[in-house]
């Protein structure tokens, strides 16, 4: 009974968590570093904290797959999309868009870049609608 009970409550916290923190690291902590940072500084700065953030993103996803799946298939369907396109975004498209800075191409930073935003707003979105999903 109190399993029941309990584990609706983690899943729905561990998602806000992962929601806050993908949104904080979005919206905020890029902007301050570039407001008050060279950008060269910047970028070195990112390299070093896009792959923690992708591991937070990667195992908040994943245990919330694992809570959601005992009461929620659609919400562990919706998480386990988040995690793997972070192991994707991780593992494949962030050493491609170092990659392409290094060698001075603009043009595929660029796109590939804009791909990584648009990555890590569907993550948001994804989680706003799990979250919305419990109030609805």
């Amino acid at each position: 009974q109190m399993f029941e009970t309990y584990l609706p409550v983690a899943a729905l916290l561990l998602v806000a968590f992962l929601f806050g923190g993908m949104l904080l690291f979005s919206a905020g902590f890029a902007a301050f570093l570039f407001k008050y940072l060279p950008s060269s500084d910047v970028r070195m700065l990112l390299r070093k904290v896009f792959p923690p953030f992708y591991l937070f993103v990667i195992f908040s996803s994943g245990l919330a797959v694992v809570l959601y799946w005992c009461f929620d298939e659609f919400n562990a369907a919706l998480m386990t999309g988040v995690m793997l396109t972070t192991v994707f975004a991780r593992q494949v498209l962030m050493p491609a868009i170092n990659q392409a800075t290094d060698s001075g191409n603009k043009r595929r930073f660029i796109w590939l870049h804009g791909f990584s935003v648009i990555l890590t707003l569907g993550h948001i979105i994804t989680a706003a609608v799990v979250l919305s999903r419990a109030v609805v």
